[in-house]
């Protein structure tokens, strides 16, 4: 038996296609067949049942999964202990393009300084990216939204929220209430991502029949941010985006909860068998302690 065989078994099993294996691998498809066919040889049973191009797993192949997984990871493990590494132990970690830029700056410096033995590669990627990143084993833990998936495991950290924000000195901060008529007729700031979430945004205004005074599209979160802040307009943005402006007081949050409520969670994302993710736990659980409580930096 040969390791790549038992590797090329679970990566079809974990894409669920032979294409995909492939491509992950860098192989040919037909080089990726040949191999579990050879691998189902050695064992003398089908670990998939074919049917034209469809590929399923057989009663057999589902419980073979947990021995491969053991076979390449002890495999994994000696060739490590017998190779004298050249760098410290490294640890890949990606986020999504927000967390990237509001959150990771501030937590990487705190996770290395506590594991000074650990090398950090970093990568930043859109969510469904790193989800495929996470399940080729390329990355050891992504922070990125909420996914449903029987090979991962997630742990929330924070609500990136959506939130309605003016410039001091905005007649809404002054109101009590407001309400969808008012924000009709503001100067608006949309920030234009295609995500469901923030179609509900252009629902709102739907729903009341009204038509909002959009001057600003844009795809960017720092500019929306900046037009607001020059006083040119109110937005809605999420709130790893503006956290710093509201702590200063340079924008102002208007609650619109009564009217509107988008709330966007952030998750610690590993693969369930993931073997590093003890291993920083406890000092992300800090990091984020820390992120949205800058006071406890003074305590420090």
């Amino acid at each position: 038996m040969n390791i790549d065989h038992f590797e090329a078994f679970m990566y079809v099993v974990h894409l669920e296609s032979i294409h995909k294996a492939a491509e992950a691998l860098y192989l040919s498809q037909p080089t990726v067949t040949a191999r579990i066919k050879s691998l189902e040889r050695d064992l003398g049973i089908e670990l998939f049942l074919r049917k034209g191009r469809s590929l399923t797993l057989s009663e057999e192949g589902k419980a073979f999964i947990p021995y491969a997984e053991q076979i390449i990871r002890t495999y994994q493990q000696g060739k490590k202990l017998l190779k004298r590494e050249e760098h410290p132990k490294e640890i890949v970690i990606g986020a999504n393009t927000i967390t990237s830029q509001y959150f990771i700056p501030f937590a990487l410096p705190i996770w290395k300084k506590e594991n000074p033995q650990l090398r950090f590669k970093f990568i930043s990627a859109p969510n469904d990216v790193l989800l495929e990143k996470l399940l080729q084993k390329q990355v050891d833990l992504a922070f990125m939204k909420e996914i449903a998936h029987p090979r991962i495991q997630q742990h929330e950290l924070f609500n990136n929220s959506v939130r309605l924000v003016v410039y001091p000195g905005h007649s809404f901060q002054f109101q009590e209430t407001v309400v969808v008529q008012q924000l009709a007729v503001e100067p608006m700031v949309f920030f234009e991502c295609g995500a469901f979430d923030w179609n509900r945004v252009h629902k709102l205004f739907e729903v009341a029949n009204i038509e909002p005074r959009i001057e600003f599209l844009v795809d960017h979160l720092e500019v929306a941010k900046s037009i607001i802040l020059s006083k040119n307009g109110i937005g809605f943005l999420p709130y790893l985006c503006i956290k710093e402006e509201l702590e200063r007081g340079e924008l102002i949050e208007i609650n619109v909860s009564h009217i509107l409520k988008i709330d966007q969670y952030i998750f610690a994302t590993h693969f369930i068998n993931g073997s590093e993710f003890p291993l920083l736990w406890n000092n992300i659980l800090m990091s984020v302690k820390e992120f949205e409580n800058p006071s406890l930096l003074l305590i420090d």
